[in-house]
């Protein structure tokens, strides 16, 4: 779209109309033969005298340029300007962080899938997570796993395709056998430093208690909540398991509540997809969209034709003959 910056510049288009009728003529003196004898020449000579001044008459061709000229001038005190499509760009409203289990017990098959068959738990966490990514429009995710230690798999990004690729390439024991819950979150809070969003969350998955944790998870979340991550926790398995197989609803429960989260479970493929529904849904907020028009400056085509005009009216006055002018 094509507009001018300042469009008030137009108003001094008249200026040289009012300048012609307000201002008094140019005045210029010539130097002169003064004889005493003049009125007995101009008799003899056949002419007429006259008051003496010469009035230099404008060429109306020149005078057309030099109109045209100063209009084009005035355009170019406008700012003419191309304005392109706009474009948009939607600020990330929440950065999410997906932390899930990979430790053995995750490969038990005891998950109810959508096709009512039996699926190991972290297959049909793939599934759920993969959706659940895929998803994302305005947030930013990332993903960490963990067994005997956490490691962070993705930092937060936008690219959920990447993202859900990533889900898919993970596999049970690869973060080792154990638990390292509290870990988890200690480098969930890591990654959450360099965020800059208010609305920061953490989706802690897990099928089991802390069996590998240099921090406790209880510790964790208390440190977490004063820096404003808010952790909502997932336990998913048998809830009849002892020992090392069982899982520590209790301190899921506290690790939410800390930090001002929800405690969920889950028991089969669609409870599960469920819950992160639950989460997204309880976590909403709204992103906030820039927009910008780029601008492309158009100030140089009048300027330039400008310049050619009154190059091309001062040339043919420099090489304009006398005679063109007459006694008035």
């Amino acid at each position: 779209m094509f507009e001018f910056t300042y469009p008030l510049a137009f108003l001094a288009l008249p200026l040289p109309a009012l300048a012609w009728f307000i201002l008094p003529p140019h005045k210029q003196r010539k130097d002169a033969l003064r004889v005493p004898f003049f009125s007995k020449l101009v008799d003899a000579a056949g002419a007429q005298a006259g008051d003496g001044a010469v009035v230099s008459r404008p060429d109306l061709r020149d005078l057309v340029l030099l109109i045209g000229a100063w209009c084009v001038l005035v355009a170019a005190l406008a700012k003419p300007q191309w304005l392109s499509e706009p474009i948009e760009r939607t600020e990330a409203a929440r950065d999410i962080m997906l932390a899930i289990d990979l430790s053995g017990s995750m490969d038990t098959r005891d998950f109810t899938g959508l096709e009512v068959r039996k699926l190991s738990r972290l297959k049909a966490v793939q599934r759920v997570v993969a959706k659940f990514v895929d998803a994302r429009e305005s947030d930013r995710i990332g993903l960490i796993v963990f067994g005997d230690r956490a490691y962070l798999q993705l930092p937060f990004t936008r690219d959920t395709s990447t993202a859900a690729s990533l889900v898919e390439l993970m596999d049970v024991g690869m973060a080792g056998p154990r638990t390292a819950l509290g870990d988890a979150i200690g480098l969930a809070m890591h990654a959450f430093e360099s965020s800059e969003v208010q609305s920061r969350i953490l989706i802690l998955l897990t099928d089991g208690n802390d069996t590998a944790s240099v921090m406790t998870p209880l510790n964790a979340a208390g440190i977490a909540a004063t820096t404003g991550i808010e952790i909502h926790t997932i336990g998913i398995g048998d809830t009849r398991a002892t020992g090392e197989e069982r899982v520590d609803f209790d301190t899921l429960q506290q690790i939410a509540t800390r930090t001002g989260g929800l405690f969920h479970t889950a028991a089969d493929e669609l409870g599960l997809a469920a819950v992160y529904q639950q989460i997204d849904e309880s976590t909403a907020v709204e992103a906030r969209v820039l927009s910008w028009r780029p601008k492309e400056s158009l100030v140089a085509w009048p300027a330039v034709l400008t310049a050619l005009v009154l190059s091309l009216v001062l040339s043919k006055s420099w090489f304009r003959n006398p005679s063109q002018r007459h006694n008035s």
